[in-house]
């Protein structure tokens, strides 16, 4: 079928904010001498904004960014030189978001989609600690199932497999306890019915 509408790349932070309809997304507030001014905003925390002009504010658990709308095209080689672990991410299951690290942990709120469920797995160096905040789920801890309910809490050992499926929508915490926890610390099972 042939597209007949109007079309614009939205490929930059100027052009993405000449398509919005409102000048604020999310938490932000801007005052009166404000001129031109956006903020989307992810994050619970406030963004206020006093005599800016031209400026996008743009802030999630990846970064913050405040830039010049004409400079904002430019940034690419600034974030290039950023190092670090993802954040927070969106799947077909739900999604993550990490809310605290330390040398000696990592704490991670997750969201299970209702039928969807983690890889069977265990890692070599870390313990895990589940509170499930919300939500129905079964969680398998070397072959032996139980169900969850907000409020539960489930301690997993280093070397145990374990995987967690949600019956419903779910949310919990996960506390990552050890030394240089990793994305890479997960050893993949078959799960058995």
């Amino acid at each position: 079928m042939r597209y007949s509408g109007g079309w614009k790349d939205l490929g930059t932070w100027n052009t993405l904010t000449e398509a919005m309809d409102e000048n604020v997304i999310g938490n932000g507030i801007l005052d009166e001498t404000c001129e031109n001014v956006h903020v989307l905003n992810e994050l619970d925390s406030p963004i206020i904004c006093m005599g800016l002009k031209n400026v996008v504010v743009s802030a999630s658990v990846e970064g913050i960014l405040v830039a010049d709308k004409n400079q904002s095209s430019y940034m690419k080689p600034l974030v290039d030189a950023l190092h670090g672990e993802v954040k927070f991410a969106e799947k077909a299951w739900g999604e993550y978001k990490v809310i605290d690290t330390s040398e000696t942990s990592l704490t991670v709120k997750v969201t299970l989609r209702a039928g969807h469920f983690m890889n069977y797995h265990s890692h070599e160096r870390r313990d895990e600690i589940w509170n499930v905040v919300s939500g129905k789920a079964v969680v398998v801890l070397d072959g032996k199932r139980q169900s969850v309910t907000a409020g539960d809490v489930i301690s997993v050992k280093a070397g145990v497999k374990h995987t967690i499926i949600a019956e419903t929508d779910i949310q919990l915490l996960e506390l990552q306890l050890g030394k240089n926890i990793s994305a890479e610390d997960k050893i993949r099972y078959e799960l058995k019915e």
